[in-house]
């Protein structure tokens, strides 16, 4: 069961259901980018696979860096004891250098088995042998990182899983705190369960600035929507306060102007072809933003019209030059996004 039009979430749930019943795969490889998958996953084949007592003589789990190929395949050989199965997980497995070795087990598993092969960060070479076996007899996740745009969407999709519905701006100010590491927001999340008052549904601004402890006034998405309507007071007043930060980096900055602006160029350049375009074309332009914000992009397209917008994309990536350390002098990171915000307001298309 290889990565294919299911999606990853999709596939984790139907692996897990299938574990809580007692069905089992041999082998399980997961890796990728995004953890959170196949932690998720790990974590829930060690709880189900075994009962408390089958645990002290049938459970193995072992770092890839203290273990090679050999190991591997004389534990998952053994027989369960007094069980029906044992469990065989190798955390860390992309540090198993021998690893294509374990190709020959693969082959022919033991039904006794469940072999867990957890990449961390990283995937297993699909050209080879080993991974072409494990897709013959196992089952294979891969998890690929998300994108900026995608954080909104899935932040959607795991309250509703709660039960919850959150509102847009609570989305956008969570997943700019987050940025795309997803165990973080279950993290914060399960924080934010605990003090929601009993009975309460809907997620708001207010309830993630409370529970999770940032602030929307001062954030990335204060400030992109300043600049979107040319507000130079409150742009300069929350770029200051952003760059003041003991964690702000400027590139994470950059990368998140860069985004915003590089949404208004191609919303800039649907209108032009078409003043009035359908919600369907809007939505493929706009990916990922909810189009409770869509009403922004329409005064930001007025702002900074094609030829402008294109402009901006240009300085942007002068500073993400600047920002990693080059040419910028004595300018600390707080000066440069200051510099770079009086520079975007400023910017006129002759």
């Amino acid at each position: 069961m290889a990565k294919g039009t299911v999606s990853v979430a999709a596939q984790s749930e139907e692996i897990i259901q299938k574990a809580k019943s007692g069905q089992f795969a041999p082998i399980y490889l997961l890796m990728g980018d995004e953890p959170y998958y196949p932690d998720l996953i790990c974590d829930a084949l060690v709880k189900y696979s075994l009962d408390d007592a089958s645990r002290d003589f049938n459970e193995t789990i072992c770092y890839g860096a203290d273990v090679d190929a050999d190991a591997i395949a004389t534990s998952a050989m053994r027989y369960p004891m007094m069980a029906e199965r044992q469990l065989v997980v190798v955390k860390d497995a992309q540090a198993v250098r021998d690893i294509e070795k374990l190709a020959p087990y693969c082959e022919h598993p033991l039904d006794s088995t469940v072999l867990v092969l957890l990449f961390r960060g990283s995937t297993l070479d699909k050209r080879k042998s080993l991974y072409k076996q494990i897709a013959k007899v196992g089952v294979i996740v891969e998890s690929p990182a998300l994108r900026d745009y995608e954080m909104p969407g899935w932040i959607s999709q795991y309250y509703s899983s709660k039960g919850l519905k959150i509102d847009p701006e609570a989305s956008a100010l969570l997943g700019e705190d987050a940025g795309t590491d997803l165990s973080r927001i279950v993290v914060e999340t399960d924080k934010l369960l605990k003090n929601l008052p009993e009975g309460v549904t809907n997620v708001t601004v207010k309830d993630i600035e409370q529970n999770v402890g940032i602030s929307r006034e001062f954030s990335i998405f204060e400030l992109t929507k300043a600049l979107s309507s040319r507000n130079a007071k409150e742009a300069l007043k929350v770029a200051d306060h952003l760059g003041s930060s003991a964690k702000f980096a400027m590139p994470m900055a950059v990368s998140a102007l860069y985004l915003h602006f590089n949404r208004i160029l191609k919303y800039g350049a649907l209108k032009q072809k078409n003043r009035y375009p359908d919600r369907s074309a809007v939505a493929a332009v706009l990916q990922g933003v909810n189009p409770y914000f869509w009403k922004e992009y329409d005064v930001a397209v007025a702002n900074f019209p094609v030829p402008a917008a294109m402009g901006v994309i240009s300085l942007l990536c002068e500073y993400d030059y600047k920002g990693k350390g080059g040419n910028v002098g004595e300018a600390t990171p707080k000066d440069l996004l200051i510099e770079l915000v009086v520079k975007i307001l400023n910017f006129r298309y002759e």
